[in-house]
């Protein structure tokens, strides 16, 4: 079949890397992709958003599946547009409606979600403007710190945890008052909980649903997790504590139920569900949804599954998850990011990225890159650029070769945390 996936980030990479190798797979075309996607397939020139665009390449590529990498074409209803044509809706779109969507794109809807099914989250209630003056006291009840979360999706920065009770006051006037636009019309404030986090998977067709291998990620710049919060560093898929009872626990209090949530309020949902999840005395607690996969996860998740994905999809499209099984590497994989200097804050695109083909143990997925005009350089063209992922028998042995590889690339101001895996590791 002829295949469009949506995205241009090291997601995307991994994700058409894995369905490249599916024989299902006629033709695959990434839009936008970068100067890695095109290992794997076509790139084209058009955005993720721009849904007339995408329907009239569907039609005239005769496209017959499209799946969706980003968060904002779902939430914008990308599925939904599909449904509404008449020459598109019999097409899967490997992605859910608004109506699922808002999973990811309204935190207080999803908060209210696990609420209403029983589903372990910490704490919350959320404040608008006119319901400002009670924020204060709900804060006093809480022991800090404080986290504060703006309701709709804010290019990942919308999360703010501060310690002091004054200047948690403060930022939620910030908030409310347009730091993160409308995206912090309604803010969320909920109880802090501690704990080693870990993000868990599924494909769900609605009904039935398959687990994917399980990640952690990490997501500040500095090393001991200290610093700015990015769109992650890096991460490991083989997490130590993510098996037997506690895993059992997470299929029987987090995943089932928000299935069968799904279907009692009537939400149709044919994708991914991204559970970021929170591990506090060997219970889980959901701390996000996300409705499509995690980035950098998805880099460590992906060399790590054995099943077709294609076949997955197809399965998910037309409702037949629940007679597929997910055949896992039993190996660990650890993907360790490259980002620009000065990431995540002001940074210089058009670096060129030297020793691409030095690599040979790894592999190399691109975040932000593009070709030079002449077509002969690859260059920087994003605060993360590379994601570079490596098996092992254990998660030294992935680590060391991920840091090996690292090494023999460069690109002026290239930057790597070096302690991937620190808090488990040595935990």
């Amino acid at each position: 079949m002829n295949i469009l996936l949506l995205g241009s980030g090291g997601r995307e990479h991994a994700m058409a890397w894995k369905i490249r190798q599916s024989p299902e797979c006629k033709n695959l075309y990434i839009a936008p992709g970068n100067a890695g996607t095109g290992q794997s397939g076509t790139n084209v020139s058009l955005s993720p958003s721009d849904f007339p665009a995408i329907a009239g390449f569907v039609k005239d590529k005769h496209i017959h599946m499209v799946v969706v990498g980003p968060e904002d074409p779902l939430v914008k209803g990308i599925h939904d547009f599909f449904l509404a044509d008449h020459a598109l809706r019999k097409i899967p779109v490997i992605g859910p409606a608004m109506s699922g969507a808002r999973l990811e794109g309204s935190k207080d809807f999803s908060k209210g979600f696990m609420q209403r099914h029983n589903i372990p989250t910490a704490r919350y209630q959320s404040f608008t403007k006119d319901t400002l003056p009670s924020a204060l006291p709900f804060m006093q009840s809480l022991t800090p710190p404080y986290v504060l979360k703006a309701d709709g999706l804010a290019a990942g920065k919308g999360v703010v945890i501060v310690d002091q009770l004054a200047e948690a006051q403060n930022e939620m006037q910030e908030m409310l008052s347009g730091k993160f636009g409308a995206a912090g019309n309604t803010v969320v404030i909920e109880q802090f909980l501690k704990g080693i986090e870990l993000s868990v998977f599924v494909l769900t067709d609605g009904k039935d649903y398959c687990i994917l291998p399980e990640a952690k990620d990490y997501k500040r710049i500095g090393e001991g997790d200290t610093g700015l919060n990015t769109g992650g560093m890096g991460s490991f898929s083989g997490v130590p504590f993510a098996k037997g009872d506690f895993m059992k626990k997470v299929e029987e209090t987090v995943i089932r139920p928000t299935i069968e949530g799904l279907q009692k309020e009537h939400i149709p949902y044919q994708g991914f569900i991204f559970f970021g999840l929170i591990n506090v005395g060997g219970v889980p607690y959901v701390i996000e949804y996300n409705a499509r996969m995690g980035d950098p996860e998805t880099e460590s998740v992906m060399p790590r599954l054995k099943s077709d994905l294609v076949e997955l999809f197809d399965a998910c499209a037309h409702g037949g998850l629940g007679s597929q099984k997910i055949i896992m590497d039993d190996r660990y994989a650890a993907t360790v990011m490259m980002v620009s200097g000065g990431y995540p804050g002001s940074y210089e695109k058009g670096k060129v990225i030297h020793g691409l083909d030095q690599v040979n143990d790894s592999l190399v997925f691109h975040a932000g890159t593009r070709f030079s005009d002449d077509g002969k350089q690859i260059l920087t063209d994003g605060g993360r650029v590379l994601a570079i992922t490596s098996l092992g028998k254990g998660m030294h042995e992935a680590l060391e070769t991920s840091y090996r590889s690292a090494k023999a690339i460069s690109f002026e101001g290239a930057y790597y945390r070096k302690d991937i895996g620190f808090d488990v590791i040595n935990g």
